[in-house]
């Protein structure tokens, strides 16, 4: 038997869901898991079903889901749940979050293939190559920032790259690339959107007394920090906490948080709807 994963988009209507287990039943299929929503403010229709068949050609079946739903006019995607998901990290010096996806993807916890590590400096090399993932250090400055950029398009096409992940990667990306990417590209905020922002945000927070820190994983848009959030978490500290305990607690919370979104978007359970993301966790 073969897993598909299927996800839909369209505006709402009657009759979707009929449609598409239509579709899955005339391909022998069986439903394993189902979720849907239907976002109250655009109206969008959004569904992600996994099933099993005995039919191994994912062509014949997407044949069969795009004729079924012709009439929704839907975003469809499909694919084999084995067939993993291929992500790109890129890092500048912090290495906390990088050690934790390449320690999760050895471990198995991780459904998705971390393909290639990017840096702007070289002193995660070491990490990468104890992986055994290929590393390669692009110099960023605001002269060769545009032939950076063109470096990683080659990289990401030369591995096949599904979407990026910027585990502190300490530079902004061009609003083209952005664009270019859209959706496509996940990082950690080291703060509980919205909060401080700009340099120092740990120090700005002791500064003001705060109760709450957090962590923050979004996809990236070229409105610095504003794009759709995938998923976040806080801790809670006292007046005790210097900002070194606050620096410590954040790089968890980073890890973690990331690790959690990584996961979401490597098993297709996140959609874009407007400036918002519909989630359907496990």
């Amino acid at each position: 038997m073969s897993t598909y994963v299927v996800t839909l988009q369209c505006a709402d209507a009657p009759g979707i869901v009929r449609a598409a287990s239509n579709a899955i039943f005339a391909v022998g299929g069986n439903i394993l898991e189902n979720d849907q929503f239907t976002d109250p403010v655009t109206g969008q229709f959004c569904m992600r079903t996994r099933f099993e068949s005995e039919l191994t050609d994912e062509d014949a079946v997407r044949e069969q889901l795009e004729r079924d739903l012709a009439g929704f006019s839907p975003t469809l995607g499909i694919r084999f749940e084995q067939e993993r998901r291929r992500a790109l990290v890129m890092v500048s010096t912090f290495d906390h979050c990088l050690s934790d996806l390449l320690y999760r993807r050895e471990q198995g916890d991780l459904p998705l293939d971390i393909v290639a590590v990017v840096s702007n400096h070289p002193d995660c090399a070491p990490l990468a190559e104890r992986y055994g993932v290929p590393f390669f250090e692009i110099p960023v400055t605001p002269r060769t920032k545009s032939a950076a950029e063109d470096d990683l398009r080659s990289l990401l096409e030369q591995f096949d790259v599904d979407f990026v992940v910027l585990a502190r990667y300490m530079q902004i990306l061009s609003r083209e690339l952005c664009e270019e990417l859209s959706g496509r590209v996940i990082n950690i905020h080291h703060s509980f959107l919205p909060g401080f922002k700009g340099a120092r945000p740990y120090h700005q927070a002791y500064e003001r007394g705060v109760k709450l820190i957090g962590a923050t994983a979004h996809f990236v848009t070229a409105n610095l920090d504003e794009g759709p959030i995938i998923e976040q978490d806080v801790v809670r500290v006292t007046h005790a906490r210097r900002p070194a305990d606050l620096v410590a607690l954040g790089r968890d919370i980073e890890r973690t948080v990331l690790a959690r979104a990584v996961r979401l978007v490597a098993e297709d359970r996140v959609t874009i709807v407007g400036s918002r993301t519909v989630i359907f966790s496990q």
